[in-house]
C-alpha cells in the first residue's frame, strides 16, 4: 500500500471504533483543545500494531503516512504518531529533528509533549545537549517543557550539569506546566542521586516555585 493508502485504512479502522459519548469525555479532559473518536489506549494501538511491525521489520519510517495522521483533527491521531515515532526510535536520528520539532510545535498540548520529551531524549547524538539549551529558551512553553523533562528515566545517565542549566533557563516563571516540569525532572533524578536535588534545591529555593519543590521533594 502506499502512504495515503495506508492512512486511509487507519482512519477507517479508527472511525469503526468511535464512540461519540467517550468522545466528548476525552474531549473535556484535555480541555476541549482537540476532537477525538472516542477510542481507549488498548483499541487504539491495536489499530496500529501491524504497521508499526511492518515498519520496524523494513526499518524505514514513514514519513509521509505520519504528516497526513499529524495534519487530521482527531487526537488519537496525534497519539499514533507519538506511539510510532517512540517505536521507531532506533532509526531516529539528529538529521531528523526539523521534522521533529514540526510536530512537537503543533497540536501542542501536555498529552503528545509528554511523548516528545522521550522521543528526543532517545537520540543519541552530542549536538543534542545544545538542541535542549536552545529549547529550554524557547518562546513555545512547550518547546521548553520538553527540554526540562527530556531526561525523564536516564537515571545514573543524567547529565545534571545539563539539567540545573535547562531549569535555571526556566526559573521565576507562574506558568504551572514549566513549574510542574521542574518539580517532575528534580523528582526522577532524587530517585538516582538524592544528595544532588537537595544540594540544587536548597541553593535555588528561593527562586524555585513552591510547586517545583513540592513535586521535587516528593521522595527525599
Amino acid at each position: 500500500m502506499t502512504s495515503k493508502e495506508r492512512f486511509i485504512h487507519l482512519q477507517e479502522n479508527m472511525q469503526a471504533l468511535a464512540n461519540p459519548e467517550q468522545a466528548q469525555k476525552m474531549a473535556a479532559y484535555m480541555k476541549n483543545h482537540f476532537v477525538f473518536y472516542g477510542i481507549p489506549a488498548s483499541s487504539r494501538r491495536l489499530i496500529y500494531k501491524e504497521i508499526i511491525k511492518e515498519d520496524k521489520k523494513a526499518q524505514n519510517i514513514d514519513w509521509e503516512l505520519l504528516d497526513l495522521a499529524w495534519k487530521n483533527p482527531k487526537r488519537e491521531m496525534h497519539y499514533f504518531v507519538c506511539d510510532y515515532l517512540k517505536a521507531m526510535q532506533k532509526w531516529l536520528s539528529f538529521d531528523h529533528v526539523p521534522k521533529l520539532l514540526a510536530y512537537a510545535s503543533s497540536n501542542e498540548w501536555w498529552d503528545t509533549i509528554d511523548h516528545f520529551d522521550h522521543i528526543f531524549g532517545s537520540i543519541s547524538d552530542p549536538r543534542r545537549d545544545e538542541l535542549m539549551i536552545t529549547f529550554s529558551q524557547s518562546d513555545d512553553l512547550w518547546i521548553r517543557r520538553i527540554a526540562i523533562d527530556h531526561q525523564l528515566g536516564k537515571r545514573e545517565k543524567t547529565n545534571h550539569k545539563l539539567l540545573a542549566a535547562i531549569i535555571l533557563n526556566n526559573l521565576g516563571t507562574s506558568e504551572f506546566f514549566i513549574n510542574k516540569a521542574i518539580g517532575w525532572s528534580l523528582r526522577d533524578y532524587s530517585k538516582t542521586n538524592p544528595d544532588w536535588v537537595r544540594g540544587f534545591l536548597r541553593q535555588h529555593q528561593e527562586k524555585l516555585a513552591p510547586l517545583s519543590i513540592r513535586e521535587a521533594s516528593k521522595y527525599l
